[in-house]
């Protein structure tokens, strides 16, 4: 098993359109082979941003990087713009293989 993850600092008063745009994207998962399971996180927040967290469960990580060069993943993203000023930063990937 293999677990993706990417961390997004979302500022104050624009999480309601974060999650929208994680509400109502396709994300084209469903159809690929090695996915498992999609949660969106949200964290604490601080005097500018709200932490939240994309957590993507997948059979190994070969599969992953399969999806990441996909044509389903461009298709996910293609329409995943939040109005400006929403993200503070670029998310910061992490990926993790499943010990235990």
């Amino acid at each position: 098993m293999y677990i993706a993850m990417n961390r997004f600092r979302i500022a104050i008063g624009r999480e309601a359109d974060f999650e929208q745009i994680w509400r109502t994207r396709d994300s084209q998962l469903a159809e690929v082979p090695g996915f498992v399971e999609f949660r969106l996180l949200k964290g604490p927040s601080d005097d500018a941003a709200t932490l939240y967290a994309s957590h993507t469960v997948w059979e190994s990580s070969a599969a992953f990087d399969e999806w990441r060069n996909s044509e389903n993943f461009k298709k996910a993203h293609a329409g995943a713009r939040a109005p400006a000023g929403t993200y503070l930063g670029h998310p910061q990937f992490e990926g993790f293989d499943v010990v235990l």
